[in-house]
């Protein structure tokens, strides 16, 4: 070994004696991916912040709605990174009751601005962990304040990352063990001829939107076909798949987080893989492995959009579908397997002339879970406005849409949607 550690976790790093060109900076791969995180997401600058709101707060206008609708979402997303940097600050004044000054102490402003530079994959993280994106958005918010409220317990043992890792994970086991989620087939819809056997009935899951600058991961561990996966796993099987095999950690640096042995870890990952390649797709091994939404996708979405107007011909929309298409609706129990019986439960409300007739629709493109996803508005009849109803999330292979997952609309704000159209 030589006296050189990893830039990111500290551990030695292999001697390059004899061989030739640049000496590593780190120790394996998952190292590099984290150290070219932390680059693109530097730790913020509050003054800079503040400075940012004001500047996209003055040029505010009604009109164009699209630029309106940029700018406020920018202007969110500041304002909550402030908002979150200011209450872990005030949290310090409220709890430093020493009358004299200790040495030594942690800078408020500095520790939040450390725990925000983490903030986006750690709601990643937690997503993973319980498939909801509510919870998770309050996990993450338990978690800074448990690091918060823990920061003088940190010794520099393990890097600061892997320490927040330690009580993101704890957060979201404890969560799990006050919530249990259990997934079970969906009932069967009566007078409805179903292909197949019921899919899995899981009401607490939720989309995640995507953001470019949100994540590095490829697709393969954001898809809803993944989390959907996983979700059957025991809570501490779960927990080690994710650190291991998503996240890259070592077993060892998993067996310290979870303050267990290697032998557990290992012993874990070999009873939870199998019962994850019973849960995906046969040919996910096979899929393309992307972090963005292609070409291809977003043309089916755009043609998917046209056909499900209302007016747009069913038989292209017959052409986009599988004959196995799954559709499936949480939280609600609706579920159709199969092109014609979907295409035959759909018919009726796009056609005027039908009682059952739901409106007219609009749709938006969008993407959630690395995945193209189009966001649906419908004009009930007698009304003026088109108000957001569903998030249809699109799973395409070979050209065809295999799968739709389709969502309440209260998580459009997430997505920087509105939640009219006019």
């Amino acid at each position: 070994m030589t006296g050189q550690v990893c830039g990111v976790c500290e551990s030695p790093l292999p001697s390059k004696a004899g061989s030739r060109g640049r000496a590593a900076v780190y120790c394996s791969a998952a190292c590099r991916q984290r150290a070219y995180r932390s680059r693109r997401d530097p730790a913020p600058d509050v003054d800079a912040l503040i400075a940012e709101v004001g500047r996209v707060a003055n040029r505010l206008t009604p009109r164009p709605a699209e630029a309106l609708l940029t700018d406020l979402t920018s202007l969110t997303a500041d304002v909550g990174r402030l908002r979150r940097i200011a209450q872990l600050a005030l949290r310090s004044e409220e709890e430093n009751v020493t009358p004299e000054p200790v040495t030594e102490t942690v800078d408020e402003v500095d520790f939040a601005e450390r725990i925000e530079q983490h903030q986006r994959e750690l709601r990643v993280h937690c997503y993973r962990m319980v498939g909801s994106y509510d919870d998770a958005e309050d996990l993450v918010q338990e978690t800074f304040l448990r690091a918060w409220r823990g920061r003088e317990g940190f010794e520099g043992r393990s890097s600061f990352r892997a320490w927040l890792y330690r009580i993101a994970t704890n957060t979201c086991l404890d969560f799990l063990r006050r919530n249990k989620r259990v997934p079970r087939p969906y009932d069967p819809l009566p007078d409805v001829d179903q292909q197949g056997e019921p899919p899995q009935f899981m009401p607490w899951l939720q989309p995640f939107p995507d953001d470019s600058a949100e994540i590095a991961e490829t697709r393969e561990t954001m898809e809803l076909v993944f989390l959907a996966a996983i979700q059957h796993l025991p809570p501490k099987q779960r927990a080690v798949v994710i650190l291991n095999d998503v996240l890259g950690w070592k077993a060892a640096e998993t067996a310290d987080l979870l303050e267990t042995s290697v032998a557990s870890v290992t012993s874990a990952l070999q009873r939870a893989r199998p019962t994850l390649r019973e849960r995906l797709p046969e040919r996910r091994a096979d899929w393309v492995r992307t972090a963005q939404v292609t070409e291809e996708e977003q043309a089916i979405l755009r043609r998917y959009m046209a056909a499900a107007t209302g007016n747009g011909d069913s038989r292209v929309m017959a052409e986009l579908l599988r004959e196995d298409v799954l559709v499936t609706m949480p939280p609600n129990p609706l579920w159709f397997s199969g092109r014609d019986v979907f295409l035959d439960f759909v018919a009726q409300s796009l056609d005027p002339a039908s009682p059952t007739y739901f409106g007219e629709w609009k749709h938006l493109p969008t993407s959630a879970n690395r995945l193209p996803a189009a966001a649906g508005y419908v004009r009930r009849p007698g009304t003026r406005v088109y108000r957001a109803q569903v998030l249809d999330v699109l799973r395409i292979e070979d050209g065809k849409v295999v799968e739709i997952t389709a969502f309440e609309p209260h998580l459009f704000p997430a997505f920087g949607l509105p939640l009219t159209l006019t």
